[in-house]
């Protein structure tokens, strides 16, 4: 995401309301139910599922098919999905009931889920927290798309998500959600100043934050007593698979290897395995914000942090009390080892603000499965 914070200015009388009090930024889930029960925006092939409307996002749900393709693909500016689908096609996979998506394999599924954008609506896609943290990398397409994840201002057609299960298979369905998108009004700007300003009604974080193009979050190798001094989980391979709508059922020991901390406080990520780490730093967001992780930077090192890289308002966020929840990371090394150090800057949180602060916020009645969080597993598996 290119944005930080915008100092926003309200909607003059001439604005359109209907997006909330500010004239730009991420709407929140009552202007994004009104717009969709107006049939604006976003339409469904089948009504809108409970839960599906998150602080300042809209879970996607998977459709009823999905085709095992031989590579993943850009159409580019000239051709829709369904196009480039004829060149790489290689099965199609009924899910209606369930089917196993195999790791290393490449998936294009149609989604239930339409855009209708309007000239000044956006939007952005992410993996669902508990997809990354079980490996799924999974990316949003749209016809004629020139990159992944991204809806252009004015797009009118199907969503696609390209799967590729890493480490585990997958069990999946019609109705599964594993990304989610954030739809924005407007071109909002960017300004670490408005962060540093942000940080002093509101901290972001306990100590003094480290703001520069975003907020770093460093790594904590050193664990505490707390957690036995466990700094973090290695996936294992050649386990069982995931289904991924069945909640707390399955035993982190046949699909994690635990990780402690040593004396140097220190590790090394080894290529092709993936890992489960968290930030040192606890971070609150806002109510009346949104935050996102930026992607991987070659300039910090050889790896990649958070496939899912969403952080709702209300995350680690309570009135008047200290930023309360970890950054669960996603870790994956590339081509060569690499050692990370205690407190080395791993990412940085993007801040946008969205148009209106939503009723409820993460962690209210919710259902969060994440707030207050140190180290923390997917939803799928019973605490260690």
């Amino acid at each position: 995401m290119a944005a930080t914070i915008e100092t926003l200015t309200p909607l003059t009388p001439s604005g359109d309301e209907s997006y909330g009090r500010f004239s730009t930024g991420i709407l929140p889930s009552h202007v994004l139910k009104r717009l969709f029960d107006q049939g604006r925006e976003i339409t469904a092939s089948e009504p809108f599922a409970p839960g599906q409307i998150q602080p300042a996002s809209i879970d996607l749900r998977l459709g009823p098919v999905a085709y095992r393709v031989r590579a993943s693909f850009l159409p580019g500016p000239n051709a829709t999905v369904e196009e480039r689908l004829k060149s790489v096609f290689m099965h199609e996979v009924e899910i209606t009931h369930g089917a196993v998506l195999e790791a290393g394999c490449v998936y294009i599924v149609p989604l239930l889920e339409r855009a209708e954008f309007s000239a000044r609506i956006s939007g952005g896609a992410n993996p669902k927290s508990s997809t990354g943290r079980i490996d799924v990398f999974t990316r949003l397409i749209t016809d004629y798309a020139p990159s992944f994840d991204r809806v252009e201002p004015g797009y009118r057609g199907p969503l696609y998500a390209e799967i590729c299960p890493q480490t585990f298979p997958v069990l999946v369905r019609k109705g599964s959600r594993l990304n989610q998108l954030r739809i924005r009004h407007g071109s909002p700007q960017s300004s670490d100043t408005a962060l540093r300003r942000l940080h002093e009604q509101v901290p972001l974080v306990q100590d003094e934050p480290n703001i520069d193009n975003g907020l770093a979050l460093s790594i904590d190798l050193k664990g505490s007593a707390d957690s036995g001094l466990r700094i973090g989980f290695r996936a294992k391979k050649h386990t069982g698979l995931i289904d991924v709508d069945k909640v707390g059922l399955l035993d982190p020991a046949d699909y994690w290897e635990p990780i402690q901390a040593n004396a140097r406080g220190d590790m090394v990520l080894d290529p092709d395995e993936f890992y489960i780490l968290v930030s040192r730093e606890q971070v609150a967001i806002p109510p009346d914000h949104a935050a996102e992780m930026v992607p991987f930077n070659p300039l910090v090192g050889e790896f990649r942090v958070h496939y899912a890289g969403f952080f709702d308002p209300g995350f680690g966020y309570a009135p008047g009390k200290p930023p309360s929840a970890r950054g669960v990371l996603e870790v994956r090394s590339r081509e060569v080892p690499f050692i990370l150090e205690h407190g080395q800057i791993i990412g940085r949180l993007v801040f946008e603000r969205l148009t209106d602060p939503p009723p409820e916020g993460y962690g209210a009645g919710l259902g969060s499965n994440y707030q207050g969080q140190g180290l923390k597993l997917s939803k799928h598996f019973k605490a260690p």
